[in-house]
């Protein structure tokens, strides 16, 4: 039989789909902060440089520290006049940046973090954070969205202070909400109770973060000293010294549309970061890997010639009287006010800062 010669028809084999693989999502730079002066700063600016090269060795963003010159806000050079602290901070890769204080100076030296934003590139992203501050973790895993700012929740209830009679907390913010056309309500954390004042936008000014430190620190500063020379008459019975940034800090961080952000400040108040204070109190209550850093970061022979210089880290970290502190407290079951930590320190002569 012949067979036919009707051509074959070939059935199509189904394409496979093109599955898309999800962009890794890209980790923003940005620059890191701190101020630079003469002093116990100095030591701590390079204590936490230290630690930043020892953790995160792959950071790419530029490390700056500010430096307040002396002009005629200053009663004492402010200036780092230890070369030898100068030179370990360079080698380390910081960069020393001089800026001028105009606003407050020695009148209130913590305006320093406000007025040395002039000195970063505008239109960069930058993490401000203290000299008492340890880098304990790797930044790049921190979840900042630079559009949207915080600062560290690690604070207690130091402002303001209430007055018998006086104006409550609701008067108290609600007029500085006010006098900057903030709307108010939308800070109040309503989860807490009124004059509660865990409900009030309230931070410590240990870190903070934006997008552009030209936008965020000239209204920071402007916030500042309006409030420092022309306050509501509500705060008239309030101390300003030391809490004035910390009393402008959230009304800023509020205008750009930030405010609470815990996936952020969980982050950096527990885990990436430690902000310390005095290093007696980060052996009394802080976990064994801070203190595992700390040491470990503050060990090569180049740094330990430097830092040993300053008393409180020479006793504290290479003397071990660290330790000491260390066996005085269990860390589940710290006094809740700090005040009852450095006391029971003081009492064993082993205070320092």
């Amino acid at each position: 039989m012949a067979k036919s010669s009707k051509p074959k028809t070939k059935t199509a084999k189904p394409k496979p789909k093109k599955t898309k693989v999800p962009a890794k999502p890209k980790t923003q730079s940005f620059n890191i902060m701190m101020v630079g002066q003469g002093g116990r700063l100095q030591f701590e600016a390079l204590l936490q440089v230290a630690t930043l090269r020892h953790t995160n060795p792959d950071f790419k963003g530029r490390v700056i520290i500010a430096e307040p010159q002396n002009n005629h806000r200053w009663d004492a050079d402010p200036r780092m006049a230890n070369n030898d602290v100068r030179e370990a901070l360079v080698a380390l890769g910081a960069e020393i940046v001089p800026f001028e204080n105009q606003i407050f100076g020695c009148g209130y030296p913590y305006g320093n973090k406000i007025e040395a934003l002039q000195v970063l590139p505008e239109g960069e992203p930058f993490l401000f954070l203290d000299t008492d501050t340890l880098i304990t973790g790797d930044l790049s895993k921190v979840p900042f969205d630079f559009d949207r700012p915080t600062a560290s929740m690690k604070r207690e209830n130091t402002w303001p202070q209430q007055e018998l009679y006086g104006p409550g907390y609701n008067q108290i913010w609600g007029s500085l909400y006010d006098k900057f056309g903030l709307d108010f309500e939308s800070s109040l954390d309503t989860s807490y109770p009124d004059e509660y004042w865990r409900r009030y936008l309230y931070f410590n000014a240990g870190f903070f973060y934006f997008r552009c430190p030209k936008e965020f620190g000239d209204r920071f500063l402007e916030y500042a000293r309006l409030i420092r020379d022309e306050p509501p008459e509500e705060l008239v019975c309030q101390e300003m010294k030391p809490w004035l940034d910390q009393v402008a800090l959230p009304l800023t961080i509020h205008s750009f549309g930030g405010g609470r952000v815990p996936e952020v400040s969980d982050m950096m108040d527990h885990e990436v970061t430690c902000h310390y204070r005095v290093l007696p109190l980060l052996y009394a209550r802080e976990r064994d890997e801070v203190v595992r850093i700390l040491e470990e970061a503050a060990a090569p022979n180049k740094l330990k010639k430097v830092l040993k210089q300053y008393e409180p880290i020479r006793r504290m970290v290479y003397q071990r009287k660290g330790h000491k502190v260390r066996e005085m407290f269990d860390r589940e079951k710290l006094p809740r006010r700090e005040q009852a930590i450095r006391n029971q320190i003081k009492r064993a002569k082993l205070w320092m800062r």
